[in-house]
C-alpha cells in the first residue's frame, strides 16, 4: 500500500528548478526519497549513502577506516563517482544520506548547484517569464536584476527578500573572507563606495 505524502510533494514541486539545493529531513524509513522519485526517471536519479558500507566501496573508501582515522571521506573520490554516471546532458537528482560525513560537503554542494544557468538572465531570457509589456519589464528587471532565483519569486516582498539574503549569505560573506574582517559594520562604514548600500 502507498501512502501519499502531497503535502510535502506539493512544496517541492513549487520549488522545483529554482535553483537552490532542497535539504529534506526525517527520522529513517518517512519517506524522504518517495518524494523524489515522483516523474523523474530512475537513470537519472543517483544515490548515494555516505554511512553505507556498500556505497563507500563504489569510491574506493573504507567505513572501517574512516571511523578510525576519524576523518570526513574523500570529496574527490565522490565527484569522481559523479562524474562517472552522469552520462548526457539531462536534469540529475543527487539524493545523499548523511552528507556531512563528506569533507567540504558544503563546497561540494555549491559546485553541482552552479553547473548549469547560474550567470543572471539577459533582459530578453527575464521578458520570457516576465507576464507584462517590455517598458514595466525593464523597470523591474533594472530595479531586481538577473538573478533567477529572484526573477522566479513572486511579489515585491519575497524578491527583495531574495535579494537580501544574497546579499547578505553570499556577496557579504565573500568580501570579508577575502579581506579578512572581524567587524563587518566598520568596515563597510569605512569604505565609502559600498557603505551606500547599507
Amino acid at each position: 500500500m502507498e501512502i501519499s505524502r502531497d503535502f510535502y510533494l506539493d512544496k517541492l514541486i513549487k520549488r522545483k528548478h529554482n535553483g537552490l539545493i532542497k535539504v529534506i529531513t526525517g527520522i529513517h524509513r518517512c519517506g524522504k526519497s518517495y518524494l523524489l522519485n515522483n516523474g523523474v526517471n530512475a537513470d537519472h536519479i543517483i544515490r548515494f549513502a555516505f554511512d553505507s558500507a556498500d556505497d563507500l566501496y563504489l569510491i574506493g573508501e573504507s567505513l572501517i577506516q574512516i571511523e578510525k582515522e576519524k576523518r570526513g571521506i574523500d570529496p574527490e573520490k565522490f565527484m569522481a563517482y559523479i562524474r562517472s554516471k552522469v552520462v548526457d546532458d539531462g536534469m540529475y537528482y543527487l539524493l545523499l544520506d548523511e552528507i556531512p560525513m563528506l569533507d567540504c560537503f558544503e563546497a561540494v554542494l555549491n559546485g553541482y548547484l552552479r553547473k548549469d544557468n547560474m550567470y543572471p538572465l539577459s533582459f530578453a531570457e527575464f521578458m520570457n517569464v516576465y507576464n507584462g509589456d517590455k517598458y514595466m519589464g525593464l523597470s523591474e528587471y533594472m530595479l531586481y536584476g538577473g538573478i533567477p532565483l529572484v526573477v522566479l519569486r513572486e511579489g515585491a516582498n519575497d524578491k527583495s527578500a531574495a535579494l537580501q539574503n544574497l546579499f547578505n549569505e553570499i556577496y557579504i560573506r565573500d568580501i570579508t573572507r577575502r579581506n579578512r574582517v572581524k567587524k563587518i559594520q566598520n568596515y563597510f562604514c569605512n569604505h565609502k563606495k559600498i557603505s551606500g548600500l547599507f
